[in-house]
């Protein structure tokens, strides 16, 4: 019974987009033959309606949960095409209509719409058949073809010692939402075989809840480097999207995160620094608990702290979860060469054709999101991510393998 209340605006809501559309803008232009048409418009709904009632809860419990999951992206996938599709349609005939219909009433030219709106119908269907095919490409092809991105950083005045130093990032893990782990494990074959000298994560290794790592912990802890692997929080591993039952258990849920670390032969740094010493140089490599510049996520960091115990360096690192944190604040510390960030995943969707074009929707909120960028002699680079999160997919945005190559710049 609760489960139906839950979810009973959603099925209010699904009937009434559907009543609506169907009312008015299918019933006018259909023929009698088209029942097929029919079945498919009211099965998809129901189809919805069903995913509603058997996908899990969002709680520390519904987790790994692979085959309700994938079929209630499946489902909310083929909604959400046809849905696209009907607007597609009824924006269109609105516009053909009302034009025609001022052409005529002007007595400039009398046309048949019919035709027209047969046009139309067939466009839409391309729209949703396409949409269809690209999300369920992007959910069983793409969520496990893992990109290595390689990139070069040019640092002024690098010691010849850190010329050529390779650092691997990885970023948005969230281990609860991974279904085949026999892909995962290529992916981490991946990773080593850059043979970095270093390797950073910055932050969400769950979803959720501890648990979900806990089968993956034997892969993750293969991944090495000569100068070992450093890790920081992002928002979702402190816990804050569950309904948890007191605070105690809340705060159980983050101890038991940090201890996985541990697990995974992962250095944790909680606004804190670490100083690795290679050859004569030196790295300062700084950590910042989750810092955002967006109101909606919380703040946990003090880029101010980590500062304090970092010490003069060749090379100053910082990894900072969230990319808005570098404009907002990371600026004002200009002896912090690069800032690794992540979080944004390049929102799982949008085109990308090498550097003659690069887009997603989640560039209209975050002004850097995916890739490198520059302000003076500061850097960052934000990560697409290596796992994904709602939509189990990737559409034109890969899960992604950072290699950084430091190298002295020229003038």
């Amino acid at each position: 019974m609760p489960n139906i209340i839950r979810i009973l605006p959603l099925i209010i809501l699904i009937g009434i987009v559907d009543f609506s559309f169907y009312s008015t803008i299918l019933l006018p232009i259909l023929n009698p033959n088209d029942w097929w048409l029919k079945t498919i418009f009211w099965a998809i709904p129901f189809l919805a309606i069903g995913a509603l009632f058997f996908f899990p809860r969002r709680s520390q419990r519904a987790i790994h949960e692979p085959i309700r999951r994938d079929t209630h992206s499946s489902i909310l996938i083929i909604y959400l095409a046809k849905v696209l599709g009907i607007i597609f349609f009824s924006v269109f005939s609105l516009i053909i209509g009302a034009t025609f219909g001022l052409l005529d009433l002007l007595n400039l030219m009398a046309l048949n719409t019919s035709s027209m709106y047969e046009y139309l119908r067939l466009i839409a269907f391309g729209i949703s058949s396409v949409m269809i095919i690209s999300l369920f490409w992007g959910m069983y092809f793409n969520r496990y073809r893992y990109k290595i991105h390689k990139i070069e950083v040019p640092i002024k005045a690098l010691p010849s010692d850190l010329e050529g130093f390779t650092l691997v990032q990885l970023s948005d893990i969230h281990s609860g939402s991974f279904t085949r782990p026999e892909y995962l494990d290529k992916g981490i074959e991946k990773i080593n075989s850059i043979n970095a000298d270093m390797v950073v994560f910055t932050g969400d290794l769950v979803n959720n809840v501890a648990e979900e790592i806990e089968p993956y912990i034997d892969s993750f802890s293969k991944i090495k480097s000569k100068n070992g692997v450093y890790a920081i929080l992002g928002n979702h591993d402190y816990g804050d999207y569950v309904r948890w039952g007191n605070s105690m258990a809340k705060s159980q849920n983050l101890k038991n995160l940090i201890e996985v670390h541990g697990r995974l032969g992962w250095q944790l740094l909680r606004d804190e620094s670490r100083q690795i010493k290679v050859g004569n140089s030196k790295i300062s490599l700084l950590g910042v608990e989750n810092v955002s510049a967006k109101g909606r996520f919380k703040n946990y960091g003090s880029l101010s702290q980590a500062y304090k115990s970092s010490s003069a360096a060749d090379l100053k690192i910082l990894l900072s979860h969230d990319p808005s944190h570098w404009r907002d604040e990371v600026l004002n510390y200009p002896d912090i060469q690069l800032c690794l960030s992540g979080h944004t995943h390049g929102m799982q969707f949008g085109v990308e054709l090498s550097k003659l074009l690069k887009w997603s929707p989640v560039k209209y909120v975050y002004k850097e999101w995916a890739g490198l960028y520059k302000d003076g002699e500061q850097y960052l680079y934000v990560n697409r991510g290596f796992g994904f999160l709602g939509y189990p997919g990737r559409v034109g945005i890969l899960p992604e393998i950072t290699e950084i190559r430091f190298v002295r710049a020229v003038g």
